[in-house]
C-alpha cells in the first residue's frame, strides 16, 4: 500500500432518489467517524455516468464502496447492479443494497451478484453502522483506509 495514499477519505457513492433517506444513510456514516467522502446521485443512469466517468463526470472519483437502493428512476437500482457486476473495470466495488424492497426475489439476485449487505428500509441505524464497520474491516486489504481506522 503506498504511503502517499494513507489517510485518505474512503469514497462512498450513495445512489439514492428520496432525500430522507439519503440524510439518514449520510448521518449514519457520520456516527461511524470514519473519514469518507460521500458522493449522492438521485439517477441510476447518472450514477452509471459517475462509476464511467463520462461526461461531466470525468474527473469523479472511483469508489470504495457503492449504496444503492432498488427502486431508482432512470436505471433502476437492479440494472446498475448487474451493469456493475457485468464490467471488469467496476466490478470489484463492494456493493451495500439499501431499499424499501420486501421482495426475496430481489434479495436472492442480489446475493446472486455477490453484493457485501442487504438492509431494507427503514434502515435500522445501529446495525447500519455495525455493517459499515464490518465492511471497512473486510476491506482493510482492498482500499485505503483513514488513518484513524489502521490504527
Amino acid at each position: 500500500m503506498a504511503n502517499a495514499l494513507l489517510g485518505r477519505p474512503m469514497e462512498i457513492l450513495l445512489v439514492e432518489d428520496n432525500r430522507l433517506d439519503a440524510r439518514l444513510a449520510f448521518e449514519a456514516l457520520h456516527d461511524c467517524q470514519i473519514k469518507h467522502r460521500l458522493t449522492l446521485i438521485p439517477d441510476g443512469r447518472e450514477a452509471m455516468m459517475f462509476l464511467r466517468q463520462e461526461s461531466y463526470f470525468a474527473r469523479a472519483p472511483r469508489p470504495d464502496l457503492i449504496l444503492l437502493d432498488l427502486n431508482l428512476p432512470g436505471h433502476d437500482g437492479r440494472e446498475i447492479l448487474r451493469e456493475i457486476r457485468q464490467d471488469y473495470v467496476l466490478n470489484d466495488i463492494p456493493i451495500v443494497i439499501l431499499t424499501a424492497s420486501r421482495d426475496e426475489e430481489d434479495r436472492l439476485r442480489s446475493d446472486l451478484f455477490q453484493v457485501e449487505g442487504y438492509m431494507t428500509k427503514p434502515v435500522n441505524i445501529a446495525k447500519f453502522i455495525g455493517l459499515v464497520r464490518s465492511l471497512m474491516a473486510y476491506l482493510d486489504e482492498e482500499v485505503i483506509l483513514p488513518n484513524e481506522v489502521l490504527l
